[in-house]
This record gives C-alpha cells, sequence and structure tokens, in this order.
C-alpha cells in the first residue's frame, strides 16, 4: 500500500496543480486568518474546484467557530476537514463530513488515548508542537509515536525532501504531510521541492 501525500498550505491554482500532476493525493487550504498560509473562501472555491477527480480536498481549521466551517463548506467543495486546535470530538462531527485531527506532539502524550478520544475521525495527524499552533518546519522525535495506534496515522512536522524517506522508512505512517518544506520562502510554494518530496515518498512507499 503507498504512503499517501497531502501538499497543504495551497495558496495558488498553479501550485495545486503541480502538486497534482506530481502525484500528490491531497492539496490542503488553510482558512486559519492569523497563519501567512490562509485563503480566503473566494481563493479556495477557485483552486479547489480546478482539482481533478480522485484528489482530495482538505480545509483545515483551527478553533474555529461552526458558523466559519459551515460557510467555507457551502462555498468551498472541501472533502475532509481537518482540526487543528482544541475541538471536541462532538465538534468535529457536527458537521457530518469526513475529518482528521491533529495532535501536537510532546513530551508525555498518550497518542494511543488520544486517538481513542476521535474514533470517528477518518486519521490522526501528528506534528511538531508549537506555541503558534503549527507551521513550525521542525521535526519532532519520531520514537515518541507508538505502535497500536487505533487510527490511520498521518505524519507532518518539519518533513522535507531530505528527510521524508527516512521518516516513511522509520515510521510507515498511512500518509506524510508537508507545507513550510516545500517552499522557498513562508507560503511560497517550490514546484522543484514539492516534485523532489512526492518522487522520494514513491521511491519508499
Amino acid at each position: 500500500m503507498h504512503t499517501r501525500i497531502k501538499i497543504c498550505g495551497i495558496k495558488h491554482q498553479d501550485d495545486a496543480l503541480k502538486a497534482v500532476e506530481y502525484g500528490a493525493d491531497a492539496i490542503g487550504l488553510i482558512f486559519v486568518e492569523k497563519s501567512p498560509r490562509y485563503v480566503s473562501l473566494t481563493e479556495a472555491r477557485l483552486i479547489a474546484e480546478s482539482i481533478p477527480p480522485f484528489v482530495t480536498v482538505v480545509g483545515l481549521f483551527m478553533d474555529a467557530s461552526a458558523a466559519t466551517v459551515r460557510e467555507a463548506l457551502k462555498v468551498v467543495p472541501i472533502n475532509l476537514l481537518q482540526f487543528h486546535g482544541d475541538e471536541s470530538p462532538e465538534f468535529c462531527e457536527q458537521f457530518e463530513m469526513p475529518y482528521i485531527k491533529v495532535l501536537r506532539m510532546r513530551e508525555n502524550v498518550n497518542v494511543v488515548a488520544f486517538a481513542q478520544e476521535y474514533p470517528n475521525a477518518a486519521g490522526i495527524l501528528l506534528d511538531t508542537y508549537s506555541k503558534a499552533g503549527g507551521g513550525s518546519g521542525q521535526t519532532f522525535d519520531w520514537s515518541l509515536i507508538p505502535e497500536g495506534i487505533p487510527l490511520p496515522l498521518i505524519l507532518a512536522g518539519g518533513l522535507n525532501p531530505d528527510n521524508v524517506a527516512s521518516a516513511v522508512e522509520t515510521v510507515k505512517p498511512y500518509a506524510v504531510d508537508v507545507s513550510s518544506g516545500v517552499e522557498s520562502e513562508p507560503a511560497v510554494k517550490d514546484h522543484k521541492k514539492i516534485e523532489q518530496f512526492i518522487k522520494e515518498v514513491q521511491r519508499v512507499g
């Protein structure tokens, strides 16, 4: 089974189409206003409507109101929700959409117990802990990931073309997720890095 690939923090249609052309399984649109990778609903709709079939459009939210999420779902053809904050299982499930829940990794986090709190999630995404909430570009200690996680595992946090093959071989995740690791500067995607990243994942997984 091949390792799925999500290119997150897409702000421009040509970046999305290049990611798909190179073999990405999913693209991520960030609806967090404080993020440098934030996209408006109008921009997000244009990007999402250009994505061909069988590529997943993921909408990322962080402690947003239910009304904000519903408005995005009304305007943008999103296939999968990603919750990056302190959202409860009840909050995540109210939209009756597939969703993934993010856990920011640090010492003494019980990953299995966390995943069990969200039994209806489509997957659990492990990211590096940062006070900003994500997008730190830093890896975390992969040895903290336990066996027996009851949901598909998506690995994020500081991945780039140089370390993703090692990450896939070490962690054997269901999917990998990258944003800053394929950028030339914050929020500016580098098409060559996207291509290299995807090739490295495909080479080992």
